[in-house]
């Protein structure tokens, strides 16, 4: 198999769970990490894995618990600790602290460890377009759109549609080989999202509220290189909040990618993968400013 294709394989959590995950290019460094948002599952880092891969990177994305091709919980108790304990311990699996990059909920949580966490478990963040307080109307934009058809798909054309209206800045209508990872076909025949619809019947999405203030105060812990990414249309994150996280962490960088929306990663993979790629670099250039030995393992 080619070293850059994705390698699927698995991991086990602490509660008995199975989380699918992808790696690419197995004996690269350094290695990334992707935590992918609420709702969404690994296939989201697909493009920007395979590239970063390319480049010498050793890229792992899975899918949380309850997404995708993960386990759900029985009974359906879904809590933000799980998943923050389940992102710490995937971060403990890695040869070396890895450089996380999360996008939403994937970024949260990867604050919460990162702040949390003595010694750090990351090598760095990359925060794709979320910040520790975010706009109210850009979430319950995305929990609108995730409740609206609780009796699913007749076919995978009726959820290409529903798609291609939540998102018309995207100029591809999504196939039906492009949606199979994101829809389970149920008994009656009908085409279901991926998720778990415990995650949004339990209180998992009230907690986010909650979590807030832990979230700023982890932030302000965060002592390991930081990149902000936003999208310049996003509706989650605004000047407001993103001048906040940047007076929290003021070592942070932040970029804004021209045209973009939350989907960051989906409506400009290009730039998006670039400023990843560019940010690696920088972190060998502080290394060996700090005094380090250069390393050939930051040229992705």
């Amino acid at each position: 198999m080619d070293q850059y294709q994705a390698h699927r394989t698995s991991f086990s959590t602490a509660d008995g769970l199975s989380l699918a995950m992808d790696v690419r290019h197995a004996t690269g460094t350094p290695t990334l990490l992707f935590a992918h948002g609420f709702g969404q599952t690994r296939g989201a880092w697909s493009a920007a894995a395979a590239t970063l891969a390319e480049r010498g990177c050793r890229c792992v994305s899975f899918d949380s618990r309850g997404h995708g091709e993960s386990d759900r919980m029985l009974g359906g108790d879904y809590h933000m600790q799980h998943f923050a304990d389940d992102l710490g311990a995937l971060a403990q699996a890695q040869p070396a602290p890895p450089i996380l990059v999360g996008a939403s909920m994937g970024g949260l949580l990867g604050l919460v460890v990162a702040g949390e966490a003595q010694p750090s478990l990351f090598r760095a963040l990359v925060l794709v377009d979320i910040t520790p307080r975010w706009e109210t109307a850009g979430v319950e934009r995305i929990l609108a759109f995730m409740q609206a058809h609780p009796d699913g798909f007749a076919g995978y054309a009726e959820a290409a549609d529903q798609i291609a209206a939540y998102l018309p800045q995207r100029r591809e209508r999504k196939s039906e080989q492009q949606l199979r990872p994101l829809l389970r076909e149920g008994a009656d025949g009908r085409l279901r999202w991926h998720w778990d619809p415990a995650l949004l019947a339990g209180g998992l999405v009230s907690e986010s509220e909650r979590y807030q203030p832990r979230l700023l105060v982890a932030a302000a812990n965060v002592q390991v290189p930081v990149l902000l990414l936003s999208g310049e249309r996003s509706d989650v994150v605004s000047h407001r909040t993103v001048d906040e996280f940047l007076a929290l962490v003021p070592h942070a960088r932040h970029a804004q990618v021209p045209g973009a929306t939350h989907m960051l990663a989906g409506d400009a993979n290009d730039a998006f993968t670039a400023a990843i790629a560019g940010f690696i670099e920088s972190l060998e250039l502080v290394d060996v400013n700090a005094g380090a030995t250069p390393s050939s393992a930051m040229r992705c």
